[in-house]
């Protein structure tokens, strides 16, 4: 029978490594793209369930707008997150309407 230690150190670490990492600015991202829904503008998913893939842009081009003036990130970063953002929302949409 072999004894093997684990250092509190590294148990540690393997708990942060399993931590879902949230980009900066995603919060941000997601909140503005559920104030323009409210205010109005396209939803983000089809009155037969599937996603509308232009309003998902459209809204995602607005909050990566505002996320580079924000954070001073290249286009690409803020673009990735403001998608990330507004496809969990458009996820989260279809998901609440199916119920």
């Amino acid at each position: 029978m072999s004894s093997r230690q684990i250092s509190n150190f590294t148990s540690r670490s393997a708990l942060q490594a399993d931590r879902v990492q949230v980009p900066v600015g995603f919060l941000a991202c997601r909140e503005l793209v559920r104030v323009n829904i409210r205010l109005g503008n396209r939803p983000l998913t089809l009155s037969t369930g599937a996603y509308d893939r232009a309003a998902i842009m459209l809204a995602a081009r607005s909050a990566a707008d505002l996320h580079q003036r924000r954070y001073g990130s290249s286009r690409s970063e803020a673009m990735s997150v403001a998608l990330k953002a507004t496809w969990a929302l458009a996820k989260e949409g279809r998901r609440s309407a199916a119920h």
